[in-house]
């Protein structure tokens, strides 16, 4: 999706502008912004959750092809649904502890900067490891019943 590129490319490109306004403004004004910081590290986090999420919508993660390249056929397919079944269970778990992390967030009542909590600002752990544990299921899914997958790796 084209949504999704950009979204990805404006964030960085924003966190880019508050890095080096908060770097200038320290240098060579010898102030900054209150809640950059903060919000930088917290931008981080949901940069490279949606970075993440734009690599596994059509699994183009980083992955080892380790032996993939001596199967072929079934067993070649066998192998990757099982690998993506493994991925996908990975990301729920990921997911359940991210939505237990949220829960003790919300019952601190922290504010990460600006009025935001930090329950809000750590939200994309559970929600991002959820999509990406649907996506890896689903195609497990159309592995194990033999629909045509587009899951080469970006890099091997």
């Amino acid at each position: 999706m084209q949504i999704e590129a950009i979204l990805l490319v404006s964030t960085f490109l924003f966190i880019l502008l508050i890095a080096v306004l908060q770097i200038v403004l320290r240098n060579f004004f010898d102030m900054g912004i209150i809640w950059a910081d903060t919000f930088l590290r917290i931008a981080v986090l949901w940069l490279g959750m949606m970075g993440a999420l734009f690599a596994s919508r059509n699994n183009k993660h980083i992955n080892m092809n380790l032996g993939l390249k001596y199967l072929s056929g079934k067993r070649l397919r066998y192998v990757k649904a099982i690998v993506h079944l493994f991925t996908a269970l990975i990301c729920f778990v990921v997911a359940w502890y991210g939505v237990n992390l949220v829960l003790m967030e919300y019952e601190d009542a922290g504010i990460a900067f600006a009025s935001i909590p930090i329950w809000v600002s750590v939200s994309i752990i559970p929600i991002g490891f959820t999509i990406m544990a649907l996506r890896y299921f689903s195609l497990f899914v159309l592995l194990i019943v033999d629909q045509p997958v587009d899951d080469q790796p970006a890099i091997d």
